[in-house]
Order: C-alpha cells, then sequence, then structure tokens
C-alpha cells in the first residue's frame, strides 16, 4: 500500500467515524433520555484522559510546556472552552433539535465564516473564490432552512440557532489553537483541551444520575467516545502525515455523507430534496476552499492567456 492511499484511507475512515457519532447521539436523544450535556461531559472527560496519556507518554516534555507556562495554559484554557466545548455541546444540541445531517452539514458553512472573519480583520476583501463560496454557501443554507419555500421554515428555530451557532463554534475550534499548534503536538494541544473541556462538564456526571440505558445505548455511548472521538482524531491526525491538507480537507466530505447515509438507512429520517440541494451545495464550498489557491490562479491565468491568443 503507497502512503498516499494509506493516508486516504485514514482521513477517509477517520471522517466517517465522526459522521457516525452524529447518528448514534441522534438515535440516544430520540429514543433514551440521555442529556446533551452528560454525553459531551463524557464524551470529553474519557477522550481527554485517554488522549493526554498517550501524549506524556509519547511527547511528556511539550504537555509539561504548555500546562507550566501561563501564556500558553491561558490559550489552551481558551481553546477548551470556546472551541472544543463549545463546538462539540453545540454540535450535538443542533442534532438534537434537528437530525444528524443536517447538523453535520450547517456545521460545514464553518470555512465561510473564517472567511468573514478573516476579512474583517485583516481588513482586505476576500479573493473572488471566497466570494462565490460565500454565495453558494448561503443559497444552500436557505435552501436547507426554509425547504426552498419564501416564508416557512423546514427547520425549527432551535434547530437553526444551534446549527448556525455550531458553524460559529467550528470555526473559533480552527482559529484559536493556531498558536499553540504552531509550536507543540497536536495530539498534546487537544487531549488537553479535552480533559479540561472534560473538567469543566465535571458536575454534569457528579451531580446527576447515570442515564438508564439498554445494552445497546450503553454501546452506542462507546462508539460516540472510543471510535466517535479518540480514534476518528487519531486517525484524521495521522492522515496528514501522508497527503495534503487539501486532500484531508476533501475527504472530510465523507463526515456527513456517513451520517446522512446512517440517519436515513437506519433511523428512518427523511430529506426533502431541498435539503439534499442545500446540502450538496454546503459542501460544495468546502471542496472550494480546500483546493489551492495556486490551482485557481493556474486556471485563470492560462483561460485569460488563451483569451489574449484568439483575439
Amino acid at each position: 500500500m503507497t502512503k498516499q492511499m494509506k493516508g486516504i484511507l485514514l482521513a477517509a475512515g477517520g471522517a466517517s467515524l465522526w459522521g457516525g457519532s452524529g447518528t448514534a447521539a441522534q438515535y440516544l436523544f430520540e429514543q433514551t433520555g440521555i442529556t446533551t450535556s452528560w454525553l459531551v461531559a463524557v464524551r470529553l472527560l474519557l477522550a481527554g484522559i485517554v488522549l493526554t496519556t498517550v501524549s506524556l507518554l509519547k511527547t511528556p516534555q511539550q504537555v509539561r510546556r504548555i500546562v507550566s507556562n501561563r501564556r500558553h495554559l491561558v490559550s489552551l484554557i481558551g481553546f477548551a472552552l470556546l472551541g472544543m466545548l463549545n463546538s462539540q455541546l453545540t454540535y450535538f444540541l443542533a442534532v438534537k433539535y434537528s437530525n444528524a445531517p443536517t447538523a453535520t452539514v450547517i456545521q460545514y458553512l464553518q470555512p465561510v465564516i473564517i472567511i468573514i472573519w478573516l476579512a474583517i480583520a485583516q481588513r482586505q476583501w476576500p479573493r473572488r473564490i471566497d466570494c462565490i463560496s460565500i454565495i453558494i454557501a448561503l443559497i444552500g443554507t436557505f435552501l436547507l432552512v426554509t425547504g426552498g419555500h419564501l416564508g416557512t421554515l423546514a427547520l425549527t428555530p432551535a434547530a437553526i440557532f444551534w446549527g448556525l451557532w455550531c458553524a460559529v463554534a467550528a470555526a473559533l475550534y480552527t482559529l484559536l489553537p493556531r498558536p499553540l499548534l504552531a509550536k507543540f503536538d497536536a495530539l498534546a494541544v487537544c487531549g488537553l483541551a479535552m480533559l479540561l473541556s472534560g473538567i469543566g462538564m465535571l458536575p454534569e456526571i457528579i451531580i446527576h444520575r447515570l442515564p438508564s440505558l439498554s445494552l445497546m445505548g450503553w454501546l452506542l455511548v462507546a462508539y460516540i467516545v472510543v471510535f466517535g472521538t479518540m480514534f476518528s482524531y487519531t486517525m484524521f491526525l495521522q492522515s496528514m502525515r501522508y497527503i495534503s491538507p487539501a486532500v484531508t480537507g476533501i475527504l472530510s466530505a465523507f463526515e456527513p455523507l456517513v451520517a446522512t447515509f446512517l440517519a436515513v438507512t437506519l433511523l428512518g429520517t427523511r430529506l426533502t430534496g431541498a435539503a439534499i440541494v442545500g446540502s450538496l451545495l454546503i459542501l460544495l464550498t468546502t471542496l472550494l476552499q480546500s483546493i489551492p489557491s495556486n490551482y485557481y490562479q493556474r486556471i485563470f491565468f492560462l483561460t485569460g492567456k488563451h483569451k489574449t491568443k484568439t483575439k
């Protein structure tokens, strides 16, 4: 097996496991009395303990440097609360009030939010492809939220709110850890962030009694923690050793595809034609943003050159 193929399988596998965790959460919310906050608390605390332990075994000096430096620790706490915990909690709330496919797709508005934020922060207009991405994303969001009909909502106000906030949280999750990731191993940063987030949510586990779940329910909780968090993150991280970030970005589309397939086939979730088209348009923005900018420059340059010759 070539390194490129290994990277592709790891990225696609990690994204698929992420998508499966959304469907598993949808089943738990629909069929059991489990609360969103309890599930997020268990997911972050257990995954944080395991990933931090792995980091202590592999790169103990990096973990010590992060927690012993005040500036690094403040950045880590900010990422843990505003990025990690925020994105996990709002995503599961979006799943609860809508469904796994819808929540996962709305989350993919993240690149558009980052484009707008960077344009404001840097005080410059976005690139041409960024403007195209924003327009496509807005059309896709309109179709997803309204079902293609003006004056009506295909989603509840709660689903729209948590879905859009989930996209904002995903953007914060991407932007906030950049200074730390430039200096430290990603596994150490995210493991510690998960651990801190889980500790912050610890009262949800201590105060509330364990939910009364069937064997299937506990297996799904275990899947969300082990496969939907630890394995999926590790696989996706490892894939970057073998393939470019652009390819991993494209392969991340497996997450909503798997979430949709499982929700439709196993849970009977129904999606309208407008919702499907809107979802595909939002995913298209991710594809456009994953392609390196020099590729577009090459296309426009060749096009312009061709036009010059034919005049």
